[in-house]
């Protein structure tokens, strides 16, 4: 067996030589491991991991790196597609950090870390009892309620594996609610005996699951017969003995000798300055003032404020995200900037001290500042663990610094520790707390900072904001589930859920010219009423079943790249929120290919977005209360000018400043970018999308939304109607149907154009705005919102308002067919144009009154 030394001398020697314990395993299990003693009546020993970051002080990249390469092994073992549905759990506190290292090694897995931390208004979605730990009750408080009730591999981590007790009644808790048919188990020790692995094979069969096993290394504990009895004597006669030590309102404790030796392969810890230990099996308790070789002066305390991203949590308790973890990954090196630029000058030896179960985000930063600076980086965390300190080269846990704890825990007050800092020979210290934690405790006398400030010249606290999911009080709770189909739209109830409130008992519809005065003279806003259904004449329905053989491929290949590239680039698990009620169809159809492609079962809303008056704010409420922001993906069938895509954006950040929840991406996804509005699209091609060619009768039989004071009040979504009399002539389904049938022909395609996009230069140029402005003054109309560039806008314009003239780029072909046609029916003339970014443009009535039409409705002259 290999052994890890301190000057030749494993940190498990001093336990094993008294007690008789021994590790028996891996060659490199002593590497990983040492030996101290805590008082706890279940287990006397405590195995202390060199690579956790825990109780040791470890290079981050070390600490990440241990986390990360069990994370690729896990992703190896269950592939690629199931990688893709697993959902990460963690055990606090100690492996919190570790949970989060092996989520990121799976790569798309979102994590959940159980906590000791009640949080109100956050209800638990399940519990469970560490059997031998000194602090026992883990609370599961996922923001999202769905986040453990998916059927995909549940992965649960935590840093050793040592009887299976945890991970069973872990198990046993979550299987009952959430039962699934796979579970990996993961640490960096498996220290079971044979009799505790039978049980877990077992338990798999008794709940007919599937239970693997990961770990970097495993062994078995051998203890002889009386090790608690003895153990404890052994705890009681050194704690009676430093009955002066370091204790709350006492000196702190003095020096840490040479840390155990890192992993094969990573640059060994400086050495420092000790005073002899003592002789090789006489250890002595750690003294009980700060150590000479210190060196230490009234220290300098500051506080700096990393510009941690707003919204961003803090850590697993709640839910971390890919998304979430992309959003940390951009603003890493900020902060580790600003954190390089705060250390004084001359530091060539710096710790970053987490906080209990706050492991991540200091880890993280920590390995960010170690490729940053020359400085050597530590980095280790605080914990409730009491742990007995012995100042001998053989015993892992060298001094211990015990404080109040400071952020107000639930189970009440009571003592904090951090081990073998003191007397480390560290020029600074960073202290990580989250909010919570940074209250008068921490900075008393008695507390951390002045603890830390005993032994090192320089103490830097960072407070990440404390992330507590939103729970307004008003709507969220109060707000009613989405409408689904068949009581509201023809969609299949899975296909889409509606944000929208039930008009369909009121008269809203008025005639279109009534209507485009009421408009234009400033009396009405467009979405307080409705146009009359246009109803398609045979030839038209005929236009449109002929356009929808011809084009569903095409349509099909859009959906494709956009579906592919806003997995790619935007959530693994994106929540579609299409706007309705354009973009709905086209919410369904990426939907449909996320099912086809990859078996994803994707969350898809309709919410309404209004010109002039932004998105409904119920809506995103809703959104915010049952899925992350990060994860939602807009969407809408194409841009024109990109109004829309400026009113989201403006929408957005009103909706942040007003409510404080943050998230939402107003970056629209569409099936056709001829604007060049957006960076996410299937195609800029401006052609023919055969939904626009109708209204409620491709689009599940909504109406498009409503918003008006005597019918939307302040807590209410935005309305719509559901025209259940148009049963008859509806052909929503049948439109998805004929699109949907074309993604296998359409795959190799997709992906060809997915790699182009990829590498393209896809910044929005909005050449289309400019087009417009442009027409706007050319043909006298001076308003921008009269002039509806684009076949999809072109075709509403013909349906919905008063037009005037269609502009067609000359030559356009079939795409043109039904404008053509219902610009005939309407008595609108048809211009061609020479030089056109779209195929068509449809200019509404300028200056329209009903005395500006004759009465056959054609326009004259103004």
């Amino acid at each position: 067996m290999n052994i890890a030394a301190n000057n030749g001398v494993w940190s498990g020697s001093w336990v094993a030589e008294r007690l008789g314990v021994e590790l028996v395993g891996d060659d490199g299990l002593t590497a990983l491991l040492g030996l101290a003693l805590r008082r706890n009546p279940k287990r006397a020993h405590l195995l202390v991991s060199n690579v956790l970051g825990k109780h040791v002080p470890q290079s981050p990249a070390v600490v990440y790196g241990h986390g990360f390469a069990l994370g690729r092994r896990v992703r190896d073992l269950l592939g690629a597609e199931e990688a893709r549905r697993a959902v990460v759990l963690g055990y606090a506190e100690t492996a919190t950090g570790l949970g989060h290292c092996v989520a990121d090694g799976i790569g798309l897995a979102p994590y959940l870390h159980s906590t000791r931390r009640p949080v109100a208004g956050v209800a638990p979605a399940g519990g469970f009892e560490e059997a031998h730990s000194h602090a026992t009750s883990h609370l599961l408080l996922p923001e999202d309620p769905a986040l453990l009730a998916t059927d995909g591999p549940l992965v649960l981590v935590d840093d050793e594996f040592s009887t299976g007790n945890t991970v069973l009644n872990t198990i046993r808790d979550l299987h009952a609610r959430y039962p699934r048919k796979r579970y990996v188990v993961v640490a960096l020790v498996d220290m079971r005996s044979p009799a505790d692995a039978g049980r877990l094979t077992s338990f798999a069969e008794e709940i007919d699951a599937r239970v693997d096993l990961v770990a970097a290394a495993s062994g078995t504990v051998l203890l002889p017969e009386g090790v608690l009895e003895k153990g404890q004597e052994l705890v009681a006669r050194y704690e009676e003995s430093a009955a002066t030590g370091d204790r709350p309102g006492a000196a702190p404790s003095g020096p840490a000798a040479q840390f155990p030796a890192p992993l094969p392969g990573v640059a060994p810890q400086a050495d420092f300055q000790r005073d002899p230990p003592g002789a090789r099996g006489t250890a002595r308790p750690a003294p009980t003032a700060p150590h000479p070789a210190d060196n230490r002066t009234t220290p300098r305390m500051a506080r700096i404020d990393l510009h941690w991203p707003r919204g961003l949590p803090d850590g697993g308790r709640h839910g971390f995200t890919p998304a979430h973890r992309i959003r940390l990954e951009s603003a890493l090196p900020t902060m580790a900037a600003r954190l390089a630029e705060a250390l004084p000058a001359g530091t060539s030896r710096v710790l970053t001290l987490g906080f209990e179960e706050l492991m991540y985000a200091p880890l993280r930063v920590a390995r960010e500042l170690e490729a940053l600076v020359t400085a050597e980086v530590r980095y280790s965390t605080t914990t409730r663990s009491p742990v007995l300190a012995v100042d001998d080269p053989g015993y892992a846990i060298r001094s211990r610094l015990v404080f109040p704890a400071h952020d107000n825990p639930a189970d009440g007050p009571g003592d904090r520790y951090a081990y073998n800092v003191a007397g480390a020979g560290f020029d600074a210290v960073v202290l990580f707390v989250d909010s919570a934690g940074d209250t008068p405790e921490l900075h008393a006398p008695d507390g951390l900072l002045a603890r830390l400030g005993a032994h090192a010249p320089h103490v830097l606290l960072a407070v990440v904001p404390s992330y507590v999911p939103a729970l307004p009080e008003e709507s969220p709770a109060m707000l009613p589930e989405p409408l689904r189909g068949p009581a509201f739209s023809s969609y299949p109830p899975e296909d889409v859920g509606w944000l929208l409130q039930d008009l369909s008992d009121v008269t809203l519809e008025a005639p279109t010219e009534e209507r485009e005065e009421a408009i234009q003279s400033g009396g009405a806003h467009y979405a307080e009423s409705l146009p009359v259904e246009y109803q398609p004449s045979e030839q038209y329905q005929a236009l449109f079943h002929a356009a929808l053989e011809t084009s569903a491929a095409r349509i099909a290949q859009a959906v494709g790249v956009v579906t592919e590239t806003v997995l790619a680039e935007r959530s693994p698990r994106p929540v579609l929120v299409s706007l309705a009620r354009a973009g709905t169809p086209v919410g369904v159809l990426m939907r449909r290919w996320a099912q086809f492609r990859y078996g994803l079962d994707l969350p898809h809303y309709a919410v309404s977005i209004v010109r002039g008056r932004g998105i409904d704010a119920n809506a995103l409420r809703w959104l915010a209360a049952h899925h992350d922001p990060r994860d939602v993906v807009f969407v809408d069938g194409w841009t024109g000018k990109g109004a829309i895509t400026r009113e989201l954006a403006d929408a957005i950040e009103e909706f942040e400043e007003r409510t404080g929840v943050s998230g939402f991406d107003p970056e629209i996804a569409v099936l056709a970018d001829p604007g060049s509005c957006v960076r996410t699209y299937g195609t800029r091609e401006d052609f023919l999308i055969p939904s626009a060619c109708l209204n409620s009768t491709v689009s599940g039989l909504i109406s498009r939304t409503v918003l008006r004071a005597d019918l939307v009040g302040p807590d209410d979504f935005h309305g719509a109607k559901f025209y259940r009399e148009l049963a008859g002539a509806d052909v929503s389904v049948a439109f998805l149907d004929a699109v949907a049938a074309r993604f296998e022909e359409v795959v190799d395609a997709v992906d060809g154009a997915v790699k182009e996009l990829a590498v393209a230069d896809r910044t929005p140029t909005w050449e289309g705005w400019a087009a417009v402005e442009r027409i706007s003054e050319e043909y006298g109309i001076h308003d921008v919102n009269l002039v509806k560039p684009g076949v999809g806008e072109t075709t509403r314009v013909l349906l919905r308002r008063v037009p005037w003239k269609i502009l067609a780029r000359a030559g356009a072909g079939a795409d043109l067919d039904h404008v053509r046609l219902l610009a005939e029916q309407r008595g609108v003339p048809v211009e061609e144009v020479g030089e056109l970014p779209y195929t068509c443009v449809g200019l509404i009535h300028p200056k329209y009154t009903r005395g500006a039409t004759g009465a056959d409705g054609k326009a004259v002259n103004l």
